[in-house]
C-alpha cells in the first residue's frame, strides 16, 4: 500500500506558480504601489466575460494617451493554457477573443501605463 502511494504521489504534476519566483518577489513593492494607483482612479478599469471573450475597459480619462503593457491570463490548473497579450485599447477598450484561449478559470493579471504612471489590476474569471 505504501508504495503505491509513493508511486502516485511521484507521477503528480506541479505546475509552479511562475519560473521567475524569485525575480517577481523583489517587484512585489512596485505591484503594490501600481494597485493603490488603479484603485485611486477616478475611474476604474473593468472588465466582462462573456461567450464570445473578454472585453477590457480602460478610464476614458486616459482615453487621450498611449497605453501599453501586458495583460496576462495564468492557468492555475495547467501551465500549457496561460497567456500573454500586448495591451492595444482602442476607443479605451480592448476584446480578446475567447478563440484565442481554451475556457477554464484564469487569473486576470493586467500590468498596464498611461506613459507616465503604472498600474495593476487583477482578479479571477471563468472562460466557457
Amino acid at each position: 500500500m505504501i508504495l503505491v502511494l509513493v508511486g502516485m504521489s511521484a507521477s503528480q504534476k506541479i505546475d509552479l506558480a511562475t519560473d521567475h519566483y524569485y525575480e517577481e518577489e523583489l517587484q512585489f513593492q512596485d505591484k503594490i504601489n501600481k494597485t493603490r494607483r488603479a484603485n485611486a482612479l477616478a475611474e476604474p478599469l473593468t472588465w466582462a466575460v462573456s461567450d464570445s471573450g473578454l472585453l477590457i475597459r480602460y478610464p476614458k480619462i486616459l482615453s487621450g494617451t498611449t497605453l501599453s503593457g501586458k495583460i496576462k491570463l495564468y492557468c492555475p490548473s495547467d501551465e500549457k493554457n496561460d497567456r500573454v497579450f500586448t495591451i492595444n485599447s482602442k476607443d479605451s477598450r480592448q476584446f480578446i477573443s475567447a478563440s484565442q484561449f481554451p475556457g477554464g478559470r484564469y487569473h486576470l493579471q493586467i500590468d498596464w501605463k498611461d506613459g507616465k504612471q503604472g498600474y495593476w489590476n487583477e482578479g479571477v474569471i471563468l472562460i466557457k
